[in-house]
């Protein structure tokens, strides 16, 4: 039971690697921590290891935050999900492994995408400003996210 505490952790490490690429090439990329730290500054094409846990039970989510001279810039949330192996504890690490050793490493989570594609678009050149108002029940879940609180 001592030898195999933490399932996730032995088997999947707090770490997942990301990869970056957009077009146009060399975009300037920067990656924001859920307290709005900055974790990465690079370009594209870019593999970065991002931690898979923010604390004790609590998954990783990132921004990723995109750029070119000349392009509108696009944001990614990156998200944690639930690691399977994290219930292989449940057979093997036992309570130690569940309670205390996934959860404090945050090998129990691994981000949900991996792999970042993203075209960015050139600005709208057109002068006429469009205003759509509605409700926030018809907006999708990333929409939801990427709403910002006005105070």
């Amino acid at each position: 039971m001592f030898i195999l505490p933490g399932c996730a952790t032995i088997l999947s490490g707090s770490r997942n690697t990301v990869d970056i690429r957009t077009d146009p090439p060399a975009a300037d990329i920067v990656i924001l921590d859920r307290k709005g730290q900055e974790v990465f500054s690079g370009k594209s094409q870019a593999v970065v290891r991002l931690k898979t846990g923010a604390g004790y039970f609590v998954p990783a989510v990132y921004t990723v935050k995109i750029n070119a001279p000349g392009y509108q810039e696009r944001v990614v949330r990156i998200r944690s999900t639930i690691n399977g192996l994290y219930f292989a504890n449940i057979f093997i690490g036992g309570a130690l492994g569940m309670l205390i050793i996934d959860p404090a490493t945050g090998a129990m989570w691994k981000l949900k995408d991996i792999a970042i594609d993203e075209k960015l678009d050139k600005p709208n050149t057109s002068t006429s400003i469009k205003l759509q108002i509605t409700d926030i029940r018809n907006l999708s879940e990333e929409q939801k996210h990427s709403l910002v609180k006005i105070r």
